[in-house]
């Protein structure tokens, strides 16, 4: 049983739970910001480095990966949660491995690519400073990183802009979602120290604006 409520572990736990609705939200495109601009940034980005090989890190059940070989990429995705990477092999698109960001942060992930990509797979703390710190050695001479995450401004809500455990929530979500994952907020300027720190320069920071709101759906962060 995990105890602590705001942990790394108990977004693990979470997403356990929550695999097959979510698997049937991206694939009925029941979520529109999804639809109508994040889906469609995180593509555009990744092909704007022109990459022969990506590495999908937090995969789940396999959309991304789909997306571009669409475009003739080649993806390995990995992902924490068996029932999602089972989902995401069914559909095919690319390879698909289990492997949780302790494993990859320790070095035990055999993958060599010429972009490592995480699409709102970095939500945690710990975990996500042990993958990032380690993605440098995932990538081929000249590759490159490209996170896209919810955008500090936008969803930092009513409270302080500082960087700390905020509880989840599935609002908007159907009733088949339960106990939300947690994450961890952090600044813009967090996230750019924390890509400095772990060897990256930014080459391009893109903040998608939803049509509808005019607010920032997300950012994406292109560093190599």
């Amino acid at each position: 049983m995990i105890s602590d409520p705001l942990s790394d572990a108990r977004i693990v736990d979470s997403w356990r739970k929550n695999a097959s609705p979510w698997t049937t939200a991206v694939r009925e495109n029941q979520i529109a910001s999804r639809a109508l601009v994040t889906n469609k940034a995180i593509v555009d980005a990744v092909l704007s480095r022109s990459p022969r090989t990506v590495l999908d890190i937090g995969c789940g059940e396999g959309w991304l990966a789909g997306a571009l070989a669409e475009h003739g990429g080649s993806a390995v995705g990995v992902d924490v949660v068996p029932a999602r990477s089972e989902q995401a092999r069914k559909a095919g698109g690319g390879e698909f491995r289990i492997s949780s960001y302790e494993d990859i942060a320790a070095g035990r992930l055999d993958v060599s690519a010429d972009l490592v990509v995480a699409n709102f797979s970095l939500i945690g703390k710990e975990s996500v400073e042990g993958v990032i710190r380690r993605a440098p050695s995932l990538l081929n001479s000249r590759g490159s990183l490209v996170i896209q995450t919810l955008h500090p401004v936008a969803s930092c809500g009513d409270e302080s802009y500082a960087d700390g455990w905020r509880t989840g929530s599935w609002a908007g979500f159907s009733e088949e979602f339960s106990d939300p994952a947690p994450w961890y907020f952090r600044t813009m300027e967090s996230w750019e120290t924390l890509l400095a720190d772990s060897g990256f320069r930014i080459l391009e920071t893109r903040e998608p604006v939803h049509p509808e709101t005019g607010k920032p759906a997300s950012v994406i962060f292109i560093a190599e």
